[in-house]
This record gives C-alpha cells, structure tokens and sequence, in this order.
C-alpha cells in the first residue's frame, strides 16, 4: 500500500492527479491510499499522523510555497518521501536540488510521462530499503543504499562514504552491481549518487555534506546528462 498526498490549491487540479493517480493504480497493480491537501498548511497539520510515502506537490499556492513546504520536510528528517513538482513553471527547477525533489512535471500533465514518474517513484521507495553488506576487517555493517553519497577505490580496496567512512577489499564493480540507478560510474575511480550532486564543474562534482569527487576529462557532459535523464 502506497500512501500518495496531493498538494494543490486548485480543486481541479486535484482531481485530475487524483484521477491520474487511480489510473496508474489499476496499470502498476499497486494498492494506493490517496490523500488531498488545499495548501502547504493543510498538509503540515496532518503530516505527522500520516505521513505519505509519495508527495505530488503544486509549487505556486497562498501561503507556503511548494518548495519551502518540501524544505521544511527536509530538515524536519523526512529523507525517504519521494517528492514530485507539479507545476506550469520551469523557473524552480533548480530549486528541487536542494530538496532531493524526483522530479518536475509541467502542467499539463502528460498520462504517459506521469505513469513513468509515478512508477519510478514507487521503485525508488522499494530501493531505498535495501542495504549493503560490508565485511570490514573488525565488524560487518548493514549500509542503507540510499545514504551513500559516493564510493572510490584505491588500489585494491573502496571506501564507501556513507555518514562514515566504510574502507574494505572488495571489487568496484561488485559495489556497484549492488546498486540502483541514482548512481553513476564517474570514470575508473569513482560511483557517485545523482541525488547527493549540489554543483558540478569540468573539474569537480560537489556533493550535500560538503564532500566533492573529481571530474575526469571528458566526463562533464556525461555527468550532465544523468543529472537531467534521473529527473526525466
């Protein structure tokens, strides 16, 4: 069962994404319980007795904006609610960086493009459950998948940053068949989660935390591309 909140001050539009959102139930098979909010500040007052798994969120409304509802989200530690903008607006696109938003969809809602999202959503939160199990040299640690930020190898063993440091003998390319599609293979060195990325120059990839992952030559455009393709 999905728990799915819709955010829009605009009834209509509630029913559409509502209806939208049924449709995409009866395809996928999944069971969804639908919640609708009028404003930011409706959804807040409930939040805590129901928080959802899926939040489809209308970014201009009275009061709390979109972005600043998703934010308070954010730092109140809600890092699992998959977020989606819904908005006539590509102006905030760059604002769901610092919310780790899944995606923008611009109004009008394409059916098609909108069952893509809402299915990826759904394996992300399926995702975000897995752990990797690391055998280090004194203990074994069950790391969730979903903190870790990046993963370098030197020589013959990898670092796994993840909060801490996990440093052990094993094969990138075992790590990395581990993971899911929010991480990108950045050059020989280097696995890097898409959703920490904050900047990235020719040079380096600055990521949430303050920790940064250099760019080999040639790579930015690739790194660009995976950027825009994760929020397709």
């Amino acid at each position: 069962m999905l728990t799915i909140s819709l955010c829009d001050d605009n009834a209509a539009e509630r029913a559409h994404i509502r209806s939208l959102v049924l449709d995409w139930s009866v395809q996928s098979g999944a069971s969804v319980n639908i919640q609708e909010y009028p404003s930011a500040e409706a959804l807040l007052f409930a939040y805590s007795d129901c928080p959802p798994d899926i939040l489809l969120l209308d970014i201009e409304m009275p009061g709390l904006s979109g972005v600043d509802l998703a934010k308070r989200l954010r730092q109140d530690g809600d890092k699992l609610l998959q977020i989606i903008f819904i908005t006539a607006y590509s102006d905030y696109i760059a604002a769901g960086y610092d919310v780790a938003a899944l995606h923008y969809l611009l109004k009008p809602v394409s059916r098609e493009k909108f069952f893509s999202v809402l299915s990826r959503a759904a394996e992300r939160i399926a995702d975000d459950g897995k752990k990797l199990l690391l055998t280090l040299p004194n203990e074994t640690a069950l790391v969730p998948v979903r903190d870790i930020s990046y993963v370098e190898v030197l020589k013959n063993y990898i670092t796994v940053h993840a909060g801490r440091d996990y440093t052990l003998k094993m094969p990138l390319k075992e790590v990395e068949a581990e993971l899911d599609d929010r991480f990108l293979r950045v050059g020989r060195s280097y696995i890097v989660n898409l959703s920490f990325i904050v900047r990235v120059t020719r040079s380096e990839i600055f990521l949430k935390g303050g920790g940064s992952v250099p760019l080999p030559r040639g790579a930015y455009e690739k790194v660009n591309r995976a950027i825009i393709e994760i929020r397709r």
